[in-house]
């Protein structure tokens, strides 16, 4: 499990003085982009291959209040991808000093092509990066159907 150690800072709050739900979401985008450094994956190589991360969906579970001056643990899990690597799912989870689990996110990512802006494929030394990222006990590989589990269509507004 990878971690990373934040301070919750006064900047970090909501008008109900307890850690925002867009910090959490920072949290967890800093410690994958960590993650993926510490695993031979900085942006810089991702931009080398004319890529860059997407996320398709954070679900977020909130158990436990988190408030100004506390510190929190962020941890990261790799608990799944597909055959080929275009699809990777993460599963963060937020921790007190004292290990109280105090939120829970699973994300799915995958790779953007930065030119066209449409879903990319990766090279064979990119999923190679990949296929070495540690990976939690409940490992899969993903099927289609879990990768579509949440899949939304957009509903546009008639005017």
């Amino acid at each position: 499990m990878y971690t990373k150690k934040f301070e919750v800072r006064w900047n970090d709050m909501d008008a109900n003085n307890h850690l925002a739900n867009s910090t959490y979401i920072q949290f967890m985008s800093h410690t994958r982009m960590s993650f993926f450094k510490e695993n031979n994956l900085s942006l810089q190589d991702m931009n080398s291959y004319g890529l860059g991360p997407i996320v398709f969906y954070e679900h977020i579970y909130y158990f436990k209040e988190t408030h100004m001056g506390d510190h929190v643990i962020v941890s990261l899990e790799v608990k799944g991808r597909n055959k080929d690597g275009r699809f990777i799912l993460i599963e963060h989870n937020f921790y007190d000093e004292k290990g109280v689990n105090l939120a829970n996110s699973e994300m799915l990512l995958s790779w953007i092509n930065m030119e066209t802006r449409k879903l990319a494929k990766v090279p064979p030394d990119l999923f190679a990066k990949i296929e070495a990222f540690p990976q939690s006990a409940d490992f899969e590989i993903l099927t289609p159907e879990v990768i579509k589990k949440y899949l939304k269509r957009p509903k546009n507004l008639e005017f």
